[in-house]
């Protein structure tokens, strides 16, 4: 999750000189797609420690790893493994909110006020005039808590603060200590802390914690039986890569596999496979999760005003991407928490998906950029074909 928890996984490296890995080729049974083999060699060749993911093209399946899941064993990266997939949790949220859209129980246009009163406001924060849709869109201007998480800044922080528990509200009062960024509805800018005030309207108007209705309208339904809300458990469930994280450019590889995921909470705590991911983009783009009026919602976009130096062209939805690219462009959503990043795409008709997931993070800014350029260019590959 880091300071900008889903800025992206694509801004997650390593320099090249850690241990080196061979390369493990894709399942029995999976077609070989040489794309996707190359892209992992290449990125575990830019320093990350250990990828995996899957690519589904038209029907044809494969999959691939590169690297060690442990750098002190020298094990194998497990070739569908489980791995924390940050602010891509946003998405699983957001659907929710749309179903009970789709289902007459709120608005979007509906006030945070409304259904939290009291819980934005102070220091220019007012509840009245955001709405549940500039939450979903980060258009509220609200600040971004995750940048004063000490166990997100430093590696002494992350050691001395990763198993901590966070409550939503607890969460919520940190954004409240600063003033809005902006006036609501008038800029674009990325704020964890709209996710979590999200999941706690999914709370009250159901009744039921964000995550209860992430498994039971999303979860259970596609039997995506490799993901799951780990609440407090600080462990990933087997089997894994560790995840690295560098905090300073040629600073130590820190092992930040173990941290409570309640400091991402309905931001970017949910836990998942490569290929229950895939299927999750592949089922939302063919609809098969939201009603067609509450599918235009989702895609209604404007400009990611912050992210264009990085993303140029980019737009934002409802907990969803619009990346432009040489044959129109794809929906995606990154995530990052500490040492492990996801990237993914998925063409508009849901006949094309690629997820990757990464396992290490670091500082030097070089090695991010290549790693960020490799990863695009497999995403256009595989969307364009």
């Amino acid at each position: 999750m880091r300071k900008h928890l889903g800025r992206s996984a694509l801004a997650a490296a390593l320099a090249a000189t850690l241990v080196a890995g061979a390369a493990l080729p894709a399942a029995a049974g999976a077609r070989r797609d040489d794309r996707l083999q190359v892209a992992v060699d290449d990125l575990h060749g830019l320093g990350i420690t250990g990828v995996h993911g899957i690519t589904r093209v038209d029907g044809a399946v494969t999959r691939a790893r590169a690297g060690v899941g442990d750098l002190e064993r020298g094990t194998p990266v497990p070739l569908d493994g489980h791995f924390r997939m940050g602010s891509n949790t946003k998405t699983f949220v957001s659907v929710v909110v749309l179903q009970l859209v789709g289902e007459g129980r709120l608005s979007l246009d509906d006030t945070v006020e409304r259904w939290l009163p009291g819980v934005v406001a102070g220091n220019g924060n007012d509840g009245r005039r955001i709405t549940v849709r500039q939450l979903l869109q980060h258009t509220s201007g609200i600040y971004n808590y995750t940048r004063d998480i000490a166990a997100l800044g430093t590696p002494e922080g992350y050691l001395a603060h990763r198993f901590d528990h966070y409550d939503a509200r607890d969460i919520v009062a940190l954004a409240m200590k600063h003033e809005p960024g902006f006036a609501p509805g008038t800029q674009w800018d990325y704020s964890n802390t709209n996710y979590i005030l999200a999941g706690m309207i999914i709370e009250r108007v159901t009744g039921r914690t964000w995550a209860t209705e992430v498994r039971a309208r999303i979860l259970r339904p596609l039997g995506l039986r490799g993901t799951s809300a780990p609440g407090d458990r600080p462990s990933v469930p087997r089997p894994y890569a560790k995840g690295y994280q560098q905090w300073e450019p040629g600073g130590a590889l820190i092992d930040t596999t173990l941290f409570n995921p309640t400091v991402a909470d309905a931001a970017g705590s949910l836990v998942t496979t490569p290929t229950d991911l895939a299927r999750f983009w592949q089922a939302l783009q063919r609809g098969r999760l939201l009603k067609p009026g509450q599918m235009a919602q989702l895609h209604e976009t404007v400009l990611a005003d912050t992210f264009q130096d990085y993303i140029p062209g980019a737009r934002y939805g409802l907990g969803i991407m619009f990346i432009p690219n040489r044959c129109g462009g794809y929906w995606s959503h990154g995530g990052d928490v500490p040492g492990v990043s996801t990237a993914n795409g998925v063409s508009p008709d849901g006949d094309r998906v690629a997820v990757l997931a990464l396992s290490t993070q670091l500082a030097d800014a070089d090695a991010a950029d290549a790693v960020s350029r490799r990863t695009f260019r497999l995403m256009d590959d595989v969307i364009c074909d």
